[in-house]
């Protein structure tokens, strides 16, 4: 849904999936886009991660799976996305993931888009990769930074989606959230302001002691602790 989201599950995929092809596509890149594009038409395989600006318009030959991660802001949005796999011919899926709360969306694209849709069931086992995500981000603080920024981000879309009667925000379960995001700490925003979270617990390690990989970022964020001190 965003493009701190993209960034953030993108690098997260490339330490997680080894062999593939990961890359990763937002509308702030602007002049790397069509390099970036271009570079995924070619691959015989491969993983693209990616906000709606590539959900139309667009032509990508043989896509087996359109994987929505986060349900569209609009209905019509659904259909481009769909239409990424299945070109011309060709065989495609494509899953949305839900959480219970929104399974009135099925009945919402049902009626305004004369899209059905099947219910897929949960695979019954799944590897829990949140603890190496956890370790990355204490290993490097752009990780950790690109954590709570992708959180931030998806809580703030998700209280801006036009179907507020399905994604109600009050129904959000941030612990949960936050756990799915391999946060170590919940971040400071207003929409979470007064609220206390007992079903989750964050990392006993002092944040601000994680450094960056980056030496030069490192250096310049010691210069501003500095200063600030």
């Amino acid at each position: 849904s965003t493009c701190a989201c993209v960034e953030y599950y993108g690098k997260a995929l490339e330490s997680l999936i080894k062999q593939v092809k990961i890359m990763s596509i937002h509308g702030k890149m602007k002049h790397k886009r069509n390099k970036i594009f271009t570079e995924f038409r070619k691959l015989p395989g491969g993983i693209l991660v990616c906000t709606d600006v590539m959900a139309r318009g667009i032509d990508i030959p043989e896509v087996h799976w359109v994987l929505q991660y986060d349900p569209p802001s609009s209905a019509s949005a659904f259909v481009h996305r769909c239409g990424r796999t299945a070109r011309i011919g060709n065989v495609g899926s494509a899953l949305v993931f839900l959480l219970p709360m929104e399974e009135s969306y099925i009945n919402f694209l049902s009626i305004n888009q004369k899209c059905p849709m099947q219910e897929m069931k949960p695979q019954p086992s799944v590897l829990d990769l949140l603890p190496k995500l956890q370790s990355m981000a204490l290993a490097d603080r752009a990780v950790f930074e690109k954590g709570m920024k992708a959180f931030v981000s998806y809580v703030q879309a998700y209280a801006k989606h036009e179907c507020n009667l399905i994604f109600r925000m009050k129904d959000l379960d941030f612990a949960s959230l936050a756990k799915g995001f391999a946060l170590l700490k919940m971040p400071k925003m207003p929409e979470l302001r007064g609220k206390c979270f007992p079903d989750f617990t964050p990392v006993t390690v002092n944040t601000d002691s994680i450094s960056f990989k980056d030496k030069n970022r490192e250096k310049l964020r010691q210069k501003q602790l500095e200063q600030q001190r």
